[in-house]
């Protein structure tokens, strides 16, 4: 699987590079007479797993033994390599745990856990190299590959109903963040300079093939990140322990998370972050997360806007959000932009949920956000805002690239205890516009705080059981 695996370095860079391939030119989709929740129908008709044929890879029989120490890597390669060459079926992972190093699939490849199958990642860095293209916090780089990456491929899938634990603790990968509540003590290494590297590295225009970092910049890798891909799959599979953010496709169309279920607290261990990505549906999940539980993403600063390409068309349903930063979430790396964002029947209350509905960016990130819609949404608790739209995010009103958000529709939901019903913060020059909430009653609320907003409605909204005026 030569072609694959070692992809020629000119085809590499011709699908990495600005506009190239179909994979980044995407023709605007016109629903006719459509708006709001009527264009849902037409997106969900878009959205199709893949099929794969009735073939099947016994992970053992390439080698794989699953008594938890012997390392199944070459193993979970010449299976995968296997089942493409044959024209696509499904790589099997029996009961028993498998102990292994990074996973990279093929097209028409399907890697299937059985139940009582657990894939452990090696927790050693070393393991993760040479780099691979992917991108981090929003920008390209060459860095230590995803435990389990894609590039370019079509038809692929990580289905049924075992376990895939990425190993990071307080040990291994965490301390990196450099927090000492995830084990990180003076003295050990972390990824603040790294980070500043890569992020000053992007805004001079440096090309990404040229970010090599990896060893010795610590910047932790995702756990599954599927890059340029059509045709996307994850189902059924519970994912423990990341060092980072969980399901990462990026720059993909037609993906579909389903019945996944997400339980990771460590830094940054965001559970499903569609970056650039168009038709995604993602739907019955649980999402028990240590930063937020569904981010919507397009690429951070220079990097965002060279690349340009917004995330749009997402549908999320029925999905239960318990700790994290934010339920459904837009932002931050948000510089190429999202729009006709859909969610609806989700649960999420915790103490440790900060917010339900959250939007972030700032004067450096920009974006246009537009077309953001919710409704049919019960909330428990959060510990801060159910809708939550703030302009100040991390480097605040420091840049020259005003984000642009309108058209957000909340509609039939109910919250029994927060801080803030809304925390709305546009800036004075580029208000937060065409806010809109509709049959909504939220209940044991402290206070709103609305600051340049140019057209908030309420249509039968009460908070703390006192109907609010148009």
């Amino acid at each position: 699987m030569k072609e694959i695996t070692d992809m020629p370095r000119r085809r590499f860079l011709e699908l990495a590079a600005i506009g190239a391939g179909s994979l980044l030119v995407w023709p605007q989709h016109v629903f006719a007479g459509a708006e709001g929740w009527a264009l849902v129908p037409d997106i969900l008709a878009r959205i199709r797993p893949p099929v794969f044929p009735q073939r099947d890879f016994l992970l053992t029989r390439y080698g794989g033994v699953g008594n938890g120490r012997t390392d199944a890597t070459e193993a979970f390669r010449r299976a995968i390599e296997a089942c493409h060459r044959a024209g696509g079926g499904r790589v099997v992972v029996p009961r028993g745990t498998f102990l292994t190093g990074p996973v990279r699939l093929a097209s028409n490849v399907n890697l299937h856990l059985d139940e009582g199958a657990v894939v452990r990642f090696k927790p050693d860095p070393s393991a993760y190299l040479p780099v691979v293209f992917t991108r981090w916090e929003g920008v390209e780089v060459m860095n230590y590959a995803p435990l389990i990456y894609a590039f370019g491929q079509e038809n692929i899938a990580i289905t049924g109903g075992g376990v895939l634990d990425g190993q990071a603790d307080e040990a291994h990968w965490w301390p990196w963040k450099g927090r000492k509540e995830y084990g990180w003590r003076e003295g050990m290494p972390h990824q603040d300079e790294g980070r500043r590297r890569l992020f000053d590295m992007a805004e001079a225009g440096i090309p990404p093939e040229q970010r090599i970092l990896g060893e010795g910049a610590y910047l932790r890798p995702n756990f599954i990140q599927f890059y340029r891909c059509r045709n996307v799959l994850i189902e059924g599979v519970t994912i423990i322990n990341s060092p980072m953010w969980e399901i990462h496709p990026v720059l993909c169309e037609n993906v579909t998370v389903r019945s996944v279920t997400v339980r990771s607290h460590g830094p940054n261990n965001d559970g499903c972050n569609p970056e650039s990505c168009r038709y995604v549906l993602i739907e019955d999940c649980l999402f028990d997360t240590g930063d937020d539980c569904i981010a919507i993403k397009s690429g951070r600063n220079a990097d965002g806007r060279r690349l340009s390409v917004p995330s749009e068309y997402i549908v999320i349903r029925n999905c239960n959000m318990r700790d994290g930063h934010g339920g459904v979430v837009i932002g931050s790396e948000i510089s190429g932009g999202a729009r006709y964002i859909f969610a609806e029947r989700c649960a999420m209350s915790s103490p440790n949920l900060d917010r339900a509905l959250r939007i972030k960016t700032n004067s450096v990130r920009g974006g246009i956000i537009e077309h953001i819609y919710m409704r049919d949404v019960e909330v428990g608790q959060v510990a801060e805002a159910v809708v939550h739209v703030n302009f100040y995010y991390e480097e605040g009103d420091a840049g020259r690239f005003d984000p642009i958000v309108r058209h957000i529709e909340v509609r039939n939901l109910t919250s029994r205890q927060s801080p803030y019903a809304l925390y709305l913060r546009g800036y004075a020059r580029a208000p937060i516009r065409d806010v809109r909430l509709i049959d909504c009653t939220f209940d044991g609320v402290e206070k709103n705080l609305t600051e340049y907003v140019d057209g908030l409605y309420f249509q039968n909204v009460r908070i703390n059981g006192k109907r609010i005026d148009p």
